[in-house]
């Protein structure tokens, strides 16, 4: 494992982060973007189907904001991966990263797993499902958003 770490390390795109002060902060803000875009939509769409803005269709609120979380999802896979290569044999340790990475795939797998059962706009859910999806979903979410933010507090 150790090898492969150095590996990645030893990239000339993570070398090319590690030398360039510009071209890491804007991964580091495209990340921080894509954070934003994800949990910044998933919290809202988690409340309606907690029940919250009944007077506008739970369709509605999917048909507008899963797109948005889905962009930030893709984003966030992009740039994260880059942001680890620069440190991948410190990060690799990181307990709060392998507890992010939990808790990440947990959310992406809930969610697909209630658009599978139910369809992409969750018409015929029953409001159990969507109540459990909503809050394994928030308690996932904002989990990655606490442990990523405590990557920088783990070290030395």
């Amino acid at each position: 494992m150790e090898t492969l770490l150095a590996a990645i390390e030893a990239t000339t795109l993570a070398q090319t982060l590690r030398g360039s002060r510009w071209l890491y902060a804007g991964v580091n803000a495209a990340h921080i973007f894509a954070i934003a875009l994800l949990v910044g939509s998933v919290v809202p769409l988690n409340l309606r189907l907690l029940g919250v803005w009944r007077g506008i269709s739970r369709e509605a609120v999917v048909r507008v904001l899963a797109p948005v979380a889905a962009c930030g999802l893709a984003l966030a896979l992009l740039t994260g991966p880059l942001l680890f290569s620069i440190r991948a044999r410190e990060y690799s340790g990181v307990t709060f990263l392998q507890l992010k990475l939990v808790f990440i795939t947990v959310g992406v797998l809930s969610a697909l797993a209630v658009c599978r059962a139910h369809g992409f706009l969750l018409k015929d859910a029953p409001r159990t499902h969507l109540i459990g999806h909503a809050l394994v979903s928030t308690v996932c979410w904002f989990g990655a958003l606490v442990c990523g933010r405590l990557i920088a507090f783990a070290g030395e």
